[in-house]
């Protein structure tokens, strides 16, 4: 098992995880690794490529519609033999 090491923990931080887990009749590092356990199987985040994280941050935003031009024919390439 690994571990590690929390520092800078806020005061009242820390004194709201004794609660709680005195609360549940367990350790705050007990209480720690169950609130750890709960908050990262609770949602998976899911994998998607650039183009869809893109569009689905500016879904809300809505978009504008282009007028595309016709298209012409081809000119004639010009002549350097002049």
């Amino acid at each position: 098992m690994a571990s590690m090491t929390i520092r800078n923990l806020d005061e009242g931080l820390k004194q709201r995880l004794r609660i709680r887990a005195a609360t549940h009749g367990r350790s705050m590092e007990d209480e720690a690794r169950d609130i750890l356990r709960t908050a990262l199987a609770a949602s998976e985040p899911t994998a998607r490529n650039l183009a869809d994280a893109i569009r689905t941050r500016l879904l809300s935003v809505g978009g504008i519609e282009l007028d595309i031009p016709p298209r012409e024919p081809i000119r004639e390439p010009p002549d350097f033999a002049a």
